[in-house]
């Protein structure tokens, strides 16, 4: 995205991917992770195709990955977040999108979609690209 951005426009600029990766389904959904069921894009169908095929698999560890693409001065740079944990059976939450209501962050009993958007973002993958994004930002501001 963010290399389609810069070539056209000739711009600076960054753009992110996240997908969830579930380490039974060979890291699917991945990249796909908004489409997984289909091109209409809907959470429900999407969560509905990941439990199917989790179906009697006993390993339920999977990640969420973000990976945020900066392009400035003909240089790019990745700042990549992940949050590993596990995935539920059942829906569980009322808060978030796509696939928080069935992903249980390590270190947490609750999923996603049960945290305040606070507790999320303290634990999130796209906090976490977020941060070493503005980090970066921050010292080559500093170094200039």
């Amino acid at each position: 995205k963010a290399d389609y951005v810069h070539k056209k426009y000739n711009i600076a600029c960054f753009a992110d991917d996240t997908g969830l990766e579930v380490f039974a389904l060979n890291g699917e959904p991945g990249v796909k992770s908004a489409r997984y069921a289909g091109d209409d894009r809907d959470n429900e169908k999407n969560i509905d195709l990941l439990i199917n095929k989790l179906q009697g698999e006993s390993n339920r560890e999977a990640q969420f990955r973000t990976v945020i693409t900066l392009i400035s001065d003909g240089d790019t740079q990745q700042f990549e977040g992940v949050v590993r944990g596990q995935i539920i059976d059942n829906r569980t939450g009322g808060q978030g999108f796509g696939y928080d209501p069935v992903f249980i962050p390590e270190g947490f009993d609750k999923t996603f979609a049960e945290m305040t958007v606070d507790e999320k973002n303290k634990v999130s993958h796209r906090s976490k690209a977020t941060h070493k994004l503005v980090e970066y930002l921050s010292t080559q501001i500093k170094t200039k």
